[in-house]
This record gives C-alpha cells, sequence and structure tokens, in this order.
C-alpha cells in the first residue's frame, strides 16, 4: 500500500510539473523529421506524455536542455543526444513491423494484432525480460543479490513490467545450469519454492541438479518430494527406479 501511494504521489507530481511547464513547450515545433510538420500542438504534446509513461522517464530523457524537472531551458529541436535519434529509429522500425512485417501474416486476425512502444517497454526506458534483469545482477553482485532485487520487483508495482510465473524462472534456472552455474539455478528454483510450493516441477528440476551435482541424497529427498505433490509423475519414479530406492 505504501508503495502505492507512494508511486501515485509520484505520478501526480509528473502530471502537475507537466501542466506548469506547458508554457515552455514551443508553440511551434521545429526539426519535426517522423512527425507530420502541421501536427497539432496538443496531438504531439499527448504522444509525448504517452512516450513518457510507456518507458517510465521525463521528456528530458530524450530532448536536451534544462534541468530535469522543468521545461525550462529544455531544447526540444535539439538532436544533440542519442535517445532522441534512437527514438525516432525506433519509431520508423514500429511503423515497418505494422505495416509491413505483420500485413504479410497468414490469416492475419481481424482487427490486427500491431505493436507499440509499450508491448517491449511496459514501463522500462530499456526494454528487458525478469531474467536478463536478474542474470545482470548475478554476474554483478552475485547470486544473494539477484535473490533480494527479485522479491523486491515482485513485491513493488513491477508485476505489468516482468512475468512472474513460475514458468519464467524455472527457465532462467535450466539456462543458468547448462551454463554450469547450478548453485545460482538451485537459489533461483528454491526462490520459486516460495512462491509455488505446491509445484512438483521445482522439486524435480532440483532433483535433477543435485544429481548432476553428485549430491545422491538430496536428490533422491527432492525426487521424493515430487511424488508426495503428485503421484503420477513418472520421470521422478524412474530416476528413483533408477538409483535403486523405492518412491
Amino acid at each position: 500500500m505504501a508503495a502505492m501511494i507512494r508511486t501515485a504521489g509520484t505520478l501526480l507530481i509528473l502530471l502537475l510539473a507537466a501542466s506548469a511547464g506547458q508554457a515552455q513547450i514551443p508553440e511551434k515545433f521545429e526539426n519535426l523529421q517522423y512527425f507530420p510538420k502541421d501536427i497539432p500542438r496538443d496531438t504531439l504534446i499527448q504522444v509525448m506524455r504517452g512516450f513518457s509513461f510507456t518507458l517510465g522517464v521525463r521528456c528530458q530523457y530524450c530532448h536536451a536542455g534544462g534541468d530535469g524537472v522543468s521545461f525550462q531551458g529544455v531544447v526540444f529541436s535539439s538532436d544533440d543526444k542519442p535517445t532522441k535519434r534512437k527514438a525516432r529509429y525506433m519509431l520508423r522500425m514500429v511503423d515497418s513491423i505494422n505495416l509491413k512485417l505483420l500485413a504479410l501474416v497468414p490469416e492475419r486476425r481481424s482487427p490486427p494484432v500491431t505493436v507499440a512502444c509499450v508491448t517491449c517497454h511496459r514501463g522500462l526506458p530499456v526494454p528487458a525480460t525478469l531474467e536478463q534483469v536478474l542474470n545482470r545482477t548475478i554476474a554483478s553482485n552475485g547470486i544473494d543479490s539477484a535473490v533480494a532485487q527479485y522479491k523486491r520487483l515482485r513485491g513493488g508495482m513491477e508485476s505489468g513490467r516482468f512475468d512472474f510465473t513460475e514458468w519464467s524462472i524455472n527457465e532462467m534456472a535450466r539456462r543458468l545450469a547448462e551454463s554450469g552455474k547450478t548453485v545460482e539455478a538451485i537459489r533461483m528454483l528454491e526462490l520459486n519454492q516460495e512462491y509455488y510450493a505446491q509445484s512438483a516441477d521445482i522439486d524435480f528440476f532440483i532433483a535433477e541438479m543435485e544429481l548432476n551435482r553428485g549430491e545422491k541424497d538430496k536428490a533422491i529427498a527432492r525426487y521424493r518430494a515430487t511424488l508426495q505433490k503428485n503421484p503420477n509423475y513418472q520421470p521422478a519414479r524412474a530416476k528413483l527406479q533408477q538409483l535403486g530406492v523405492t518412491p
């Protein structure tokens, strides 16, 4: 609740700041290279606000100058910032996807599916999956930091930005194990089990990793835990039989 109140307060401040700063927005825009040169002022302002919320950034993320809070000193016509030049490219990319590539999809849905900035960004300046974010943290600060980060993201207002379903972490763990990071993989699966306690799949995956590490007793315990949750989980039963123990 506190996080929601803080977020709501932040949004209110952003809206008030945008309203207060409208006087600094030019009456006539210069250096328009993507949008029509005769686009109505109010229309362009609303489009730009949409970009701001879609990426979770202020206008100064792309536009040069200013104090980062108000529009005072912002040079809207400037192309100095790479982010502005990239934004134009991304807008043209979206047009190409929607008007050219998706137009060739066989038996396309009606109404047609299209993409927009929010399709990838979902409130992030740089699009990223949960796995990518956590893997960067593992590489830079270790698994403990990644576990804490996951809990923080899941407990905050990030549910619309990332996939917190069981299989997103299961697959992340599988890829970690394939790259030789078995310890990290098991930690992520144990973390996942805190939220999906009845998942037999998680126990089975941990069992497989423990067995590959030579931790036979731990693997057996996990295979048995798998069967306790799902007695019909045949791969776990087969593994126990191969190990010469009763389920």
